[in-house]
């Protein structure tokens, strides 16, 4: 036996191969829906949006995890394109970076229909695949996004938001995001205000997918029990393998579970082994877990391209894929738990959330108290205990009699 120990790399190359062509195979069939991409937040700051610049080719851009020859080469069929703006545009202009950041995913379609179809849907996600493009739907990340409002919010579903991500790494006036688990930020909600719980079931009614990364545990937990829809978790992986508060815990995990929803397992470092290294291994080992407590239907990938700084050696953009699914292969996945962790289970929710939502039911309507907002540029007109703007003649000088008496008598 000891003679032919020079086989055995060769035995080993050979099933490699095997694993691979077998994952190929079946993303032939059934593509990777990404439930993260941060490739327009590249655009804007790199190119401030300009796609007709032509460092801004997607054929050939090459500082980015993401271009079009390597989504062709992952074998990508759907893509949540993030709809990002940061924390400090909150209370300032929020709505209009993220309309502007809506309007580049819309012009990246446009430009490259040959790649890309903008869809709003299930069925639309279904008609891609079968045209061989890469289904392009908009997930807006960071509930200051709606700045408090649930006609923003509306608004955004029609222009073709299809997820929420109900707060990034900040409070909004109404959820409270991950931070407050580390002690950084104070909870203000304490999980979902009696507003953001009117946000969560307008985004049911609407038929948008409620989004649970970057959100404090206790706001997970208010959404997956007040949520009529399941949810998803659109870049988090498990605490259990690292203890970031980004992660999901077990107890959560169950709920998940129990509510038919989904883990989109994250690919950042610091989220897969806590350090600054990691490799495809430790995120197949994330994917293993979330599957082991929450079951085969819970797993899904959201790699989070083009939005972190450090990803692990194997997985260094996003023509990287068949090489995940080759090593779940090897791990003894089944063929239908790699079709669901590629695109059924995600499908599968988006379904329930379009069934669950109801159009013909009244919307939400009564608007976050006035004393939640901040902001010194933000006006008041509709609440009725806000000063008139339209005072009549002499009500200022009026208004000022007092203090000038009083700087008188000093």
């Amino acid at each position: 036996m000891w003679t032919s120990w020079w086989l055995w790399p060769l035995v080993a190359i050979c099933t490699a191969d095997e694993f691979r062509e077998q994952a190929e195979r079946i993303m032939q069939g059934t593509p990777v829906i990404d439930g993260h991409n941060d490739l327009p937040w590249q655009l804007l700051t790199s190119f401030n949006n300009q796609l007709r610049d032509a460092r801004a080719n997607l054929t050939s851009l090459a500082h980015t995890h993401t271009n079009i020859p390597k989504l062709r080469a992952g074998l990508v069929g759907g893509q949540f394109w993030s709809a990002y703006t940061p924390c400090d545009t909150q209370n300032k202009d929020a709505v209009k970076r993220t309309l502007e950041q809506i309007d580049v995913i819309h012009r990246m379609c446009q430009m490259y229909p040959e790649t890309f179809l903008c869809v709003t849907s299930s069925e639309g996600i279904r008609q891609a695949f079968q045209e061989g493009k890469v289904a392009s739907l908009v997930g807006v990340e960071g509930g200051h996004s709606i700045d408090s409002s649930l006609g923003v919010l509306r608004a955004l579903y029609h222009l073709g938001m299809r997820y929420l991500t109900l707060t990034h790494s900040c409070n909004t006036p109404w959820a409270d995001n991950w931070l407050v688990d580390t002690g950084e930020d104070e909870a203000q909600s304490q999980g979902l205000s009696s507003f953001g719980q009117s946000v969560v079931k307008e985004m049911n009614r609407l038929g948008v997918i409620i989004d649970l990364a970057h959100v404090s545990v206790a706001t997970m937990k208010a959404a997956l029990q007040l949520s009529k829809a399941p949810v998803i978790f659109s870049h988090s992986s498990a605490y259990r393998l690292c203890g970031h508060r980004r992660n999901v815990p077990d107890d959560v995990l169950e709920l998940v579970n129990q509510t038919g929803s989904l883990v989109m397992v994250n690919f950042y470092n610091d989220y897969v082994s806590c350090r600054a290294e990691a490799n495809l291994s430790q995120v197949a080992d994330h994917l293993d877990y979330i599957k082991k407590v929450a079951g085969a239907g819970a797993v899904g990938f959201g790699g989070d391209y083009d939005g972190v700084s450090r990803l692990p050696s194997g997985l260094e953009d996003v023509s990287k894929y068949p090489d995940l699914i080759a090593e779940l292969l090897r791990r003894q996945w089944t063929e239908a738990e790699v079709k669901g962790a590629l695109a059924e289970n995600l499908l599968r929710v988006f379904e329930a959330v379009e069934q669950a939502s109801d159009h013909t039911q009244t919307p939400e309507e009564e608007p976050i108290p006035l004393d939640k907002l901040e902001g010194s540029c933000r006006t008041t007109y509709g609440y009725s205990g806000a000063p008139s703007l339209h005072r009549p003649p002499g009500t200022l000088l009026a208004s000022l009699v007092p203090l000038l008496f009083s700087l008188y008598l000093l």
